[in-house]
């Protein structure tokens, strides 16, 4: 059974809740949110193309790919690698006190970060689902 379909529409969902969450002031679980709804979608492209994925590395999800699927991504989104490596990057300190020098996450998260994940993760899942409608 290919549940491709039911993981790109949590990925949606992933992106409505950090467009909620920013608008509340919670710019740490936004960008967290924008981390998974990338690696959701990814992983509905992955199923899509008839193969799974594991693991929460945005870039390695990428890789795995088969060449024809990525390189068809890599030209719907300028500097898709830089994006995958920014939303990576959020993975562990959106979520955990101890991966920071001091404080919580919340302290450290504001609107330009939550802004910037927004941006690359809308840009990342629509492609993906171009690419989904497209095969």
């Amino acid at each position: 059974m290919n549940r491709s379909a039911d993981w790109l529409h949590q990925a949606s969902a992933d992106l409505d809740q950090a467009r909620v969450s920013a608008s509340a002031g919670h710019h740490e679980w936004a960008c967290f949110a924008c981390h998974q709804a990338v690696e959701k979608a990814l992983k509905a492209l992955h199923l899509s193309l008839g193969q799974q994925v594991w693991g929460h590395g945005l870039g390695r999800s990428f890789r795995d790919l088969p060449p024809s699927a990525a390189a068809e991504l890599g030209q719907a989104v300028t500097d898709l690698e830089d994006r995958l490596r920014i939303l990576d990057a959020l993975y562990i300190p959106t979520r955990y006190p101890d991966s920071l020098p001091d404080g919580a996450p919340t302290d450290h998260f504001g609107r330009l970060q939550s802004d910037d994940a927004l941006l690359h993760a809308r840009a990342l899942v629509d492609a993906i689902r171009a690419a989904m409608a497209r095969a």
